[in-house]
């Protein structure tokens, strides 16, 4: 079998605060390259699609899907995944109250979510159940059910306000 060469492209880009310069494929997804190239497994492919969320990474602060996003959009920018080492205190706090709250099952979901609801909680110090649903329904998740998930972020917003 013929095997056509794929166009590249290179890019700079800082992945988790760690400076990173290589060549990608024009048409692999954010989500493709950090999970086969730079090895960060923890955002997963979902849909590819933009439906389901698990694709979740963050791009210059701001929450994206990364089975969107083309791996050469990401040059020049800032990448942050879940295994980020500077985990903030809001990712900490959620990591700790969707143990707590049972939030979780497979986790397949999980490290999108989480990147949703630290974004809702860096915006507002104190969400609304209401506020919580529209900023995670972005996201599905098959196995927990959504209320444990609720609960968990507003225990974290909770905990993060010193309750």
């Amino acid at each position: 079998m013929e095997t056509i060469d794929e166009p590249t492209f290179e890019i700079a880009c800082t992945v988790n605060g760690t400076a990173v310069r290589t060549r990608v494929p024009v048409r692999r997804s954010l989500v493709d390259w950090l999970r086969h190239d730079v090895g960060l497994t923890g955002s997963h492919i979902g849909c590819e699609h933009g439906v389901c969320g698990a694709c979740h990474v963050v791009v210059d602060g701001r929450v994206v899907r990364g089975c969107l996003m083309l791996a050469v959009q990401a040059d020049g920018q800032s990448i942050e995944t879940i295994e980020s080492p500077s985990a903030s205190a809001r990712i900490q706090a959620l990591q700790q109250t969707f143990f707590e709250r049972a939030a979780l099952q497979c986790g397949y979901c999980t490290p999108g979510i989480i990147l949703q609801a630290a974004e809702l909680l860096a915006e507002t110090q104190m969400p609304t159940r209401e506020q919580i649903r529209e900023a995670l329904s972005g996201s599905y998740c098959r196995c927990t059910g959504y209320q444990a998930i609720i609960d968990a972020v507003d225990a974290a917003a909770a905990r993060l306000r010193g309750e």
